[in-house]
């Protein structure tokens, strides 16, 4: 049976240690401030392709500020074990609710009948935020990164007195996919690709090895790649999708290894990263060299699923009531990636959203790129 993270890996003040039985899973988290009883608890989920070791560079200096601070590997992901990476099984497993039920499940095996917030970065931003709308009760405060949350599924509203009802966009369907196949220079939307059978091999098996794929997938998204200058897109189209860097809009015929491989950094830009240093690289190359990518790739085909999906709907017209912040990377893509998502999440998704912030000297992996700065805000956030 695998170990916890070995601690030579992690800041002091962070220890690595497994939780039995939650919502069926064996629970790998990494834990600070675990050595006073009574704390508050703050709950950190990550994104794709990312772990529980992604927060590792804000989590003392929260628990610092007096928090007992939690950042668990998710459903899919690094050590946690009681899931299936099978391609083809029942995805129910990792819809939202069942990635929400998870944190809940976490949050009460830790002893805790409130968590002080739920902070969620990329997917986990997804997951954070139908915690805070499904469980206000228990989830106090919300903040999410990089991933703009435009709100529940909506159901049809007064077509019984004639009203019409335009169904809602598919983020990454077909449709959309056909028409950028239909551009003059054929793409695909990435997560159509990561839905995609071939995709957790073409990943996992590259070429040049999961680390040095994983090294140019983060570089590519962050502020250290200078192209990443976002912008507003005017709507959710083929043409204007086909605007964003191909880590997003992929070329039709490349696999994700491909897309970012001319991207890699130089050896003298990877010895100068103090962001991600290549000890903490191989920390994400060792984890996914060892599990692949299928559990994470399973979110994203469960997310697109409207069989799955449908129960979401029950919570239609409900904003998320407690208080609320956003934070990202002044150079990452994600925030504008679904056009209208952003301005939806400030005038309806959210009742109670406090701030809104982009980081300067950030891409996508925000609370990585630029801790200090994150935790400042975070702390400013739970005061």
């Amino acid at each position: 049976m695998i170990a916890p993270l070995d601690s030579r890996h992690l800041p002091t003040g962070i220890r690595a240690r497994f939780i039995e039985g939650v919502n069926g899973l064996r629970l790998h988290i990494l834990e600070a401030g675990h050595e006073t009883k009574g704390r508050p608890l703050l709950l950190l989920l990550h994104g794709f392709p990312e772990l529980a070791y992604s927060w590792r560079k804000v989590m003392a200096p929260l628990a610092a500020a007096g928090f007992h601070v939690i950042a668990p590997d998710q459903r899919g992901y690094g050590r946690t074990t009681g899931w299936s990476d099978a391609y083809d099984q029942d995805l129910r497993p990792f819809q939202m609710l069942s990635l929400a039920r998870d944190a809940l499940a976490l949050t009460f095996a830790l002893g805790y009948r409130q968590c002080a917030a739920v902070v969620g970065h990329d997917f986990g931003a997804a997951v954070a935020s139908w915690c805070a709308l499904a469980r206000p009760d228990v989830f106090q405060r919300c903040c999410i990164m990089s991933a703009p949350f435009s709100g529940p599924p909506n159901l049809p509203f007064g077509t019984a007195e004639g009203a019409a009802h335009a169904p809602e966009p598919s983020r990454a369907g077909d449709d959309i996919d056909t028409a950028l196949g239909r551009l003059p220079r054929p793409r695909k939307h990435y997560q159509r690709y990561y839905a995609t059978r071939p995709a957790n091999d073409d990943m996992w098996r590259c070429p040049e090895g999961v680390a040095v794929f994983l090294r140019a997938y983060f570089h590519h998204k962050s502020a250290d790649w200078t192209d990443n200058k976002p912008y507003r897109l005017k709507e959710w189209s083929a043409d204007c999708l086909a605007e964003m860097p191909t880590y997003y809009v992929m070329e039709r015929d490349q696999t994700m290894a491909e897309t970012v491989r001319p991207h890699m950094p130089s050896a003298i830009e990877i010895a100068r990263n103090r962001w991600m240093t290549a000890e903490e690289m191989q920390v994400f190359g060792e984890e996914y060299g060892r599990t692949g990518f299928q559990g994470g790739l399973n979110w994203y085909r469960a997310r697109y699923e409207p069989h799955l999906n449908a129960e979401l709907s029950f919570f239609s017209g409900k904003a998320i009531d407690v208080p609320s912040m956003f934070v990202a990377g002044r150079s990452d893509w994600g925030i504008y990636q679904v056009p209208g998502a952003l301005e939806a999440m400030q005038s309806k998704a959210f009742s109670r959203m406090q701030d809104v912030h982009q980081v300067d000297g950030a891409g996508h992996w925000v609370q990585q790129e630029q801790p200090e700065a994150v935790a400042a805000l975070l702390r400013d956030f739970l005061k």
